[in-house]
């Protein structure tokens, strides 16, 4: 019997063709050049035969169509009972699953890790290979060592996005000051909190990288997604409050000349789009321009941005 949930095939399709320009042929001239083929389009009705006469002729596809269909519909619907059995029957043994795992002692998910070396090493293969995202609550005060950080240009240049929180030391340190300068040029959300903060890394919201001893000599890798949502979540709030800090006005940098250009038509007036149009480049360009001139600036909206350039703050 035929399958008439599998469409035809390029075999079948171009001797269908063969017998719509030829008008009608002949039923043995037919079977003896592809028996199956010639049976199939038979079954599909893609062919009628004229058994008295003993020819065959080629039949229009959209009336054939609609059966093709409705059998393929019937077989998906058949597909997606049978999903649902497949799920049904094997839920007790999830079950029997779930339970064992939460038997079985610590959870595997997160990991410690002892020694600043291991917890380097560790980390390194996580800033290597993330895509997306990276949150960094960094409290205190950071070494010059602990700054300038190629990965995090690199990471940058292909697109990541990437959220720092500082504390106010920062501020008044120059070689961190000078870095988030240069990091801000990259694309880096830089801010200071001046609030108590745990440190903490979180990769593309998969793995979080908290300190678990008050000498930062043990990490814990944490690869539980709940909890990683809940620390995300954590960091997204107090990053939303924290303070932004016109880093590169403090470390006397020059503003670079496409934003000076931005900044001189938002003090214009000029809307987003009407700056791209000026400037003959893509919206989401301007955009990116503008939310580096609000973290140089430290302008919470857009509007206020704009006030801060008719006022003529654009050092």
């Amino acid at each position: 019997m035929t399958d008439m949930t599998a469409l035809p095939t390029v075999v079948e399709k171009a001797l269908y063709l063969d017998v719509l320009r030829a008008g009608r042929v002949s039923m043995r001239e037919l079977t003896e050049q592809d028996p199956a083929a010639t049976a199939r389009l038979l079954d599909l009705g893609l062919l009628v035969q004229y058994v008295d006469q003993g020819w065959v002729a080629a039949v229009d596809p959209r009336a054939v169509s609609a059966r093709l269909s409705a059998a393929q519909r019937a077989a998906a619907a058949d597909l997606l009972a049978r999903a649902e059995r497949a799920a049904l029957a094997v839920e007790d043994l999830a079950d029997s699953y779930d339970t064992a795992q939460r038997r079985s002692g610590p959870d595997p998910q997160i990991t410690h890790v002892h020694g600043l070396e291991q917890i380097q090493h560790r980390l390194l293969a996580f800033e290597a290979d993330f895509r997306e995202q990276v949150l960094v609550a960094q409290p205190g005060f950071r070494p010059p060592e602990a700054l300038g950080n190629i990965r995090m240009r690199q990471a940058m240049e292909r697109g990541v996005l990437a959220d720092i929180l500082y504390q106010p030391i920062s501020r008044r340190t120059p070689h961190t000051v000078a870095y988030a300068a240069v990091a801000i040029g990259w694309g880096v959300r830089l801010r200071v909190l001046d609030e108590p903060f745990a440190r903490m890394m979180i990769f593309d919201r998969k793995v979080a990288i908290i300190s678990s001893s008050a000498d930062n000599r043990t990490a814990a890798f944490i690869e539980d997604r709940a909890v990683v949502a809940h620390l995300a979540d954590v960091f997204r709030r107090d990053f939303e409050r924290a303070e932004r800090v016109p880093w590169q006005m403090l470390d006397g940098a020059e503003l670079p000349e496409v934003l000076r250009r931005v900044a001189e038509l938002l003090s214009e007036g000029l809307t987003q789009r009407a700056i791209a149009s000026r400037l003959g480049v893509g919206e989401r360009t301007v955009a990116a321009h503008l939310a580096r001139l609000r973290e140089r600036y430290g302008a919470r909206t857009l509007f206020q941005l704009g006030r801060m350039m008719r006022d003529g703050a654009r050092g």
